[in-house]
């Protein structure tokens, strides 16, 4: 490769590689939807390449290349380790798993240039002259490991190699497993070479066809394939002989030069495996995107019926009856609040009489503002379970049971929620009986003025407004009572209170939409979420 191209990939393609890696690792997929799990095994394998070959790779091309002797269960690894450097490193025999530490074997004068990373970190270092210059010879656990621990190492250390050296064997050559991991090696653009190990005399021109033959119809028809012959029974190290040519080749690949050379073809093919990848990816999150925004679609078309009903049933009085109306009843019969004398209009009684019914009337002022909180709460559950209906029910969008809240916290936040604006709409009786003085004066009605007058004198200024919310409510004896001391002056003023009311129950509604709707308020769902990852894709694109 040109130095100039090889200073690139050091810089300007690190670059990219970073920012790549930043923009996979927040293109997290929220959504359940079908695709997203492999989607997701698929982001978390991309972020292992970047972070365990390309990155480490890319920021220091002068260490060895790591050729990874990988395989299954017996396949020979171990010993083949040890008879390439002429001595017990790595421990073998019929013990399995045999490999349990990874091993790896580095020429002396090479130690201090291997990039830390997955090989320093969970393999054993051996300096051993017979690893050949600018190469780290590495012996991995078993593929197919019983143990887990094993088999994850083992993936990780394939991931951080440059170079992979699989092992198999004449009886096991056709498994599933050599064909899975040689994939994978050509899916991230790995170099390979393979040995076919014990295999039998006889049998050897046949069986060497048949795994080329293979190797063909993969489209790898230039990996390098190495046979060892069986030897029978065996302990201790392989005669030179065997595994000369393996040698030879491990020569031809050593020397910094040359290592750099592997480095940097791997590195090309896995640059240029990674726009498959992020093209992969970046559908992945416009599939979520689509989604979130059918879930949106389904969620708002939801709130215009909801609201209609909500404002309805407020509208209807329903909400002043019930509690309201006991409240008021025995309110009647114990301070007679809705007989006090009315001459030409105006309400007639004493300041001490007036001041006992203020009192009287706080406790039907109570009831009021808890059943205008119902009435919010209830807005709310029905929503829920229309919700429920369209977000989990048969035939509902994927994903959409995900967005309903469980527990007791959202029955909680609509419980506060419906006193706090029960509490405000109360408030607002109080402002608008402040305001009845400059109401009375512009009014047409004859001795408006004296009328209001003799309202509040009657029932205090509080009580005067718990008998406004009650009117507005539906409240049929607050409504009576109020158009006997009042009449028409304060009509505008109820139907602005049951506005208030409606506009507060439509609220609600709203409310309980957005409280699901919210789940989906995240980057990773927004219109433009795969944007950073299209932008790394021209980039590599534009390299490869």
């Amino acid at each position: 490769m040109d130095p100039d191209v090889a200073e690139q990939l050091g810089f300007t393609v690190h670059d990219v590689v970073q920012d790549l890696r930043r923009d996979v690792a927040a293109a997290t997929l929220p959504l359940p939807i079908e695709g997203a799990e492999e989607a997701e095994a698929s982001r978390e394998r991309l972020l292992a390449q970047l972070d365990e070959h390309l990155l480490p790779r890319l920021g220091e091309l002068s260490s060895p290349a790591v050729v990874v002797l990988a395989g299954s269960t017996g396949a020979g690894k171990s010993t083949l380790f040890n008879s390439l450097l002429r001595e017990e490193v790595s421990e073998a025999g019929v013990l399995r798993p045999t490999t349990r530490e990874p091993v790896v074997g580095v020429h002396p004068r090479d130690v201090d240039t291997l990039t830390p990373g997955p090989v320093t970190e969970l393999a054993r270092l051996v300096k051993h002259e017979g690893v050949p210059r600018g190469t780290a010879l590495m012996d991995a656990p078993d593929l197919d490991s019983f143990l887990s621990e094993n088999r994850s190492t083992a993936h990780q250390l394939l991931e951080a190699a440059d170079l992979w050296l699989f092992v198999t064997t004449a009886a096991r050559y056709g498994d599933a497993l050599p064909w899975q991991a040689l994939d994978r090696a050509r899916e991230r653009g790995a170099s390979v070479a393979m040995v076919l190990n014990r295999v039998p005399k006889e049998n050897l021109t046949t069986i060497r066809a048949d795994l080329n033959s293979r190797l063909k119809e993969r489209g790898m028809k230039d990996v390098p394939l190495f046979v060892v012959p069986d030897v029978g029974p065996h302990e201790g190290l392989l005669e030179p002989k065997l595994v000369e040519p393996i040698q030879r080749w491990l020569h031809l690949m050593a020397g910094p030069e040359r290592s750099r050379t592997i480095i940097l073809r791997t590195l090309k093919g896995a640059l240029g495996a990674l726009p498959e990848w992020v093209m992969g990816l970046v559908s992945a999150v416009e599939q979520q995107g689509t989604a979130a925004f059918d879930l949106r679609n389904a969620v708002e078309a939801v709130v215009p019926d909801a609201q209609v009903a909500a404002r309805t049933s407020v509208l209807s009085g329903a909400v002043g009856e019930g509690t309201v109306a006991t409240r008021f009843a025995e309110l009647a019969g114990t301070h007679h609040i809705d007989r006090v004398t009315v001459r030409d209009g105006i309400a007639r009684t004493t300041k001490r009489a007036g001041r006992n019914r203020e009192t009287a009337l706080a406790r039907l002022r109570e009831e009021i503002q808890d059943a205008a909180a119902r009435a919010f709460v209830a807005a709310g559950v029905r929503t829920q379970e229309q919700l429920q209906t369209v977000l989990a029910g048969p035939g509902a969008l994927p994903a959409g049971e995900l967005l309903l809240p469980s527990g007791s916290a959202r029955s909680e936040e609509r419980t506060a929620r419906g006193q706090e604006a029960a509490a405000a709409w109360c408030r607002r009786g109080d402002e608008l009986v402040g305001r009845l003085a400059d109401v009375a004066e512009k009014s047409e009605e004859p001795d408006a003025e004296a009328r209001v007058a003799g309202a509040r004198k009657a029932f205090g200024d509080s009580g005067l407004a718990t008998l406004l919310l009650g009117a507005a409510l539906g409240n049929e004896e607050c409504v009576h009572v109020i158009d006997r001391v009042l009449g028409e002056i304060t009509v505008d003023q109820i139907e602005e209170l049951q506005d208030e009311l409606a506009q507060q129950a439509a609220l609600a509604v709203a409310e309980e939409a957005r409280s699901v709707q919210s789940a989906l308020d995240v980057p990773a769902l927004a219109d433009d979420a795969a944007a950073p990852l299209r932008v790394r894709l021209a980039e590599l694109r534009r390299l490869t």
